[in-house]
C-alpha cells in the first residue's frame, strides 16, 4: 500500500478517506494519551505493546480491503487511492508513537512523507492531500533464524580438565600394557646438584628395591614420603639420568598451568593397598 501512491497517483494521498479509514485512523489517534503516559513512566514495554496492537488494527484494515486485489481492477482506482492513503496516514501515526524508541527509522519516514520532523502534536492533524516521496526500503524483514540465533542462549563453554585437552583415545589393549603397581617409598632423599628431583627407594613387591627420580621436590619434603604407599608405572623402560637409572615413574597429578594452579600430589592408594598389587 505505502508503494502505490507514488506509482498510481503521482504521489499525492486522498484528502477525502472513507468511513472506515477515518474509523481506523480515529482508533489509532485515541491512544495517544495512554501511550503518552506509559513513556512518561518510563513503561516502555507497555508502550510497545500497546502500539504493537495498533499495527494490528492497521493490518486487519489491509487484510481486508486487500489494495494488491484493488490495483488489478482500474473501475476500483478511488477506492484504492482511499485505501493506500489511509494505509500512508496510519503508518504515519505508527512511526510518531514509534519515535521515542525508533528516532533513525521515524528520520527515514519523514524523508519518505516529506514532512518536517514529526511529534505527538502532529497526532491530531491529517496529512490531506498531500505529496509523498518515491517510497524507499525503511526497514529489512526479520529472519526467524537470525533471530533465533540472537536469542539463543550462549553455548556453555567447553570444560577442559586440569587445563589442557584429554589425549587420544585409546583401547582397552593399549591401556593394558602399562602396568601400574602399587609401590611403598622405602627411602626418599634430596639429589645433590638438582633443584627439582628427589630419590625415591621403592618396594614394588619383586624382593628387591628400585631406584626411581622424580620431579616433586617443590611440594613434598623427603620425611613426608618415607612409608608411604603410591603408584608407578612399573614396566616402563629404565632410563639413564646424569644423577643415575631411573628405574619407573611415581604417578603424580598437577594442573597445566602450574604458575596459576601451582601444586604437585603424588597419587596414594586406600589403606589395604600392597606393594605389588596391579591397578586395573
Amino acid at each position: 500500500a505505502r508503494r502505490l501512491p507514488d506509482k498510481r497517483f503521482e504521489g499525492r494521498l486522498s484528502a477525502d478517506l472513507g468511513v472506515e479509514g477515518r474509523s481506523l485512523l480515529d482508533a489509532l489517534r485515541a491512544q495517544r494519551a495512554a501511550i503518552t503516559e506509559l513513556y512518561e513512566e518510563r513503561e516502555y514495554g507497555k508502550a510497545l505493546r500497546e502500539i504493537m496492537a495498533l499495527a494490528d488494527k492497521v493490518n486487519e484494515y489491509v487484510d481486508t480491503h486487500k489494495p494488491w486485489e484493488l490495483a488489478k481492477h482500474p473501475e476500483q482506482a478511488a477506492v484504492l487511492h482511499d485505501v493506500c492513503s489511509t494505509c500512508i496516514e496510519a503508518f504515519r501515526l505508527l512511526t510518531i508513537y514509534l519515535k521515542p524508541v525508533l528516532p533513525a527509522l521515524a528520520e527515514k519516514v519523514e524523508a519518505f512523507l516529506q514532512v518536517a520532523p514529526m511529534s505527538f502534536e502532529d497526532i491530531g492533524r491529517a496529512l490531506g492531500a498531500h505529496s509523498i516521496g518515491a517510497y524507499q526500503h525503511l526497514m529489512q524483514r526479520v529472519d526467524a533464524q537470525l533471530l533465533d540465533e540472537l536469542l539463543a542462549p550462549p553455548p556453555a563453554p567447553k570444560l577442559v580438565p586440569g587445563g589442557e585437552e584429554l589425549a587420544p583415545e585409546i583401547k582397552i589393549d593399549d591401556f593394558t600394557k602399562v602396568d601400574l603397581r602399587i609401590a611403598k617409598i622405602v627411602k626418599a632423599e634430596h639429589v645433590e646438584g638438582s633443584d627439582k628431583l628427589l630419590r625415591l627407594t621403592l618396594d614394588v613387591g619383586e624382593g628387591k628395591t628400585r631406584n626411581v627420580f622424580s620431579g616433586i621436590k617443590s611440594a613434598y619434603k623427603p620425611e613426608d614420603l618415607e612409608g608411604k604407599l603410591t603408584v608407578m608405572v612399573a614396566n616402563l623402560a629404565p632410563r639413564k639420568m646424569k644423577f643415575g637409572l631411573s628405574e619407573g615413574m611415581v604417578l603424580a597429578a598437577s594442573h597445566a598451568d602450574e604458575k596459576a594452579n601451582p601444586g604437585i600430589f603424588v597419587l596414594e592408594p586406600f589403606p589395604g593397598a600392597q606393594p605389588g598389587m596391579r591397578v586395573r
